[in-house]
């Protein structure tokens, strides 16, 4: 079969498929940078959840852009199959629901405050 005789020298993408190199490095790159993103098709519960962030982090008082990401391919590579997700920092901290703004801001607390060496 020719699922089980995979080469080793056959680079596999991170969402599993065989991508182009360039597109393995983008995925990769934009997995890895920090800040906040949110993750999903461009549904209305996608919608809401970009929306809730954005209020959080106004509260924060932090001055942070959100990547709408709408790639399957890169929200695959999260390991992400339920969306809409949040992603802090390159960590996936929620998916498969819509946050409320207080529910976001602890989240954002949390994985802000590991960072800074912080306890939480």
């Amino acid at each position: 079969m020719g699922l089980f005789n995979r080469k080793k020298d056959e680079k596999t993408c991170y969402c599993g498929s065989d991508c182009a190199p360039e597109k393995m490095v983008l995925t990769k790159v934009a997995k890895t940078t920090a800040g906040v993103k949110v993750l999903g098709g461009g549904c209305a519960k996608c919608h809401a959840l970009e929306d809730a962030t954005k209020a959080a982090l106004t509260e924060l008082n932090m001055d942070t852009t959100i990547d709408h990401v709408t790639d399957f391919s890169q929200i695959a590579a999260y390991g992400v199959m339920t969306t809409p997700a949040l992603v802090v920092d390159g960590k996936v901290v929620s998916y498969g629901k819509v946050l409320k703004k207080d529910e976001v801001k602890k989240l954002i607390q949390k994985v802000k405050g590991c960072r800074m060496g912080q306890k939480h």
